[in-house]
């Protein structure tokens, strides 16, 4: 059995492009800029002149497509503006482009506003800080001042008793996937890609393993999922490298998005419908106010950054709520130390008191018996 799934058959569709591209070259694009972007793609293929500070290693079929898909729209743009040679833009190109996309004057294919220009941006600046990179020229950064602020999205969002009825409603295969979604908050890839063997601890804990994440593996605690998936894979006969979910995104989201409209609200599905990746957004709003620590949340959910954090936590409308009993957690060591002592101390000093009162009763006893005795004796004299 492969070791990751390619969930939307990323590897073929690029590999069909790159074979396409082989004969009849990237169309529209001018020479020039096309053999710039095939050697741009070919790098981050082979991992090579990445960005500094940026993941090492070679990128992902998924980001390959990325990667190619917004270059080419960008490159069009850039040359029906009259920039024949993509090395030559200035920085007033590039932020009249984005600009118009953010602004509508630029329209999607359906005549929609760009939501993503934010993802446009960071792609050319990637593109660009490689340029610079394998220049033997030094180039201006002229993409230092871009705007990579993206509009909040707006996600469906349920509660625990939407989640039971949810579950209620699935198909019996179905029911531990979303189980295990919602109490791990992992990324729809990375719940895709588990195993059996990534259960670990009669299934308490889950490992996540590296390749299958975007950005780091990971242990995480199953804390409401556990024996449901156990006895799942117990009936099913799961062995130790099957997949644990049977079932592909595009089936589970085709049953979801039908569950969603029978009990979510039109608020609650109002921007799209119910899918798996929901249950990542709702397990982030789930465990928030449960983590008493930023940096384990993040370790949970996989964020490199706290901005997502701070995000679900503007979107819930969250407060200050620490109250008295919360202050305990935050007793320093040394003061639970000094408690702790004192309290072996007074279970010490009951247990010497209990043992010396259990002695005094046994001297009481025997005298108690002996005076017994010596009164039998008084009477049969008598």
């Amino acid at each position: 059995m492969e070791a990751t799934k390619d969930l939307y058959n990323s590897k073929e569709c690029y590999g069909r492009w790159l074979e396409k591209t082989s004969k009849e070259g990237v169309k529209d694009i001018l020479k020039t800029n096309e053999k710039l972007l095939l050697k741009f793609l070919n790098d981050m293929f082979l991992g090579l002149n990445v960005g500094r500070g940026s993941k090492k290693g070679s990128r992902s079929f998924i980001r390959l497509n990325a990667l190619r898909v917004r270059l080419i729209f960008i490159f069009k743009q850039l040359q029906e503006r009259g920039i024949k040679d993509i090395r030559k833009t200035k920085p007033e190109d590039l932020h009249k482009l984005f600009s118009d996309m953010r602004a509508g004057i630029l329209k999607t294919k359906r005549g929609e506003v760009y939501k993503s220009t934010a993802d446009y941006v960071k792609i050319f600046k990637a593109f660009w800080h490689w340029n610079q990179k394998i220049s033997k020229e030094r180039i201006e950064d002229i993409t230092e001042d871009l705007d990579t602020t993206r509009e909040k999205a707006k996600f469906v969002y349920f509660i625990e008793k939407d989640f039971e009825k949810i579950l209620e409603k699935a198909s019996y295969d179905l029911k531990p996937i979303l189980a295990l979604a919602l109490d791990s908050g992992m990324r729809v890839t990375e719940l895709m890609n588990i195993k059996i063997s990534d259960f670990l601890n009669e299934f308490k804990e889950l490992n996540i393993r590296g390749e299958t994440s975007k950005t780091f593996g990971r242990k995480i605690k199953l804390m409401m999922c556990s024996e449901q998936i156990k006895e799942y894979v117990k009936r099913v006969g799961l062995q130790s490298n099957d997949f644990f979910s049977q079932k592909s995104p595009v089936m589970i989201n085709k049953e979801l998005r039908e569950i969603g409209k029978k009990f979510l609200t039109p608020e609650q599905i109002k921007y799209k419908n119910l899918t798996l990746y929901d249950f990542r957004h709702s397990s982030a709003c789930f465990w928030l106010p449960r983590y008493k620590s930023e940096s384990a949340l993040k370790y949970r959910f996989g964020w490199k950054k706290s901005d997502m954090i701070h995000y679900y936590t503007e979107y819930l409308g969250m407060t200050d709520t620490i109250n008295q009993e919360d202050m305990y957690l935050d007793i320093t060591k040394t003061t639970l130390e000094k408690e702790i002592d004192a309290l072996k101390k007074i279970v010490e000093f009951d247990n010497k008191l209990i043992k010396h009162s259990n002695q005094c009763l046994k001297v009481f006893e025997s005298q108690l018996n002996e005076f017994q005795e010596q009164l039998k004796i008084v009477k049969r004299v008598k």
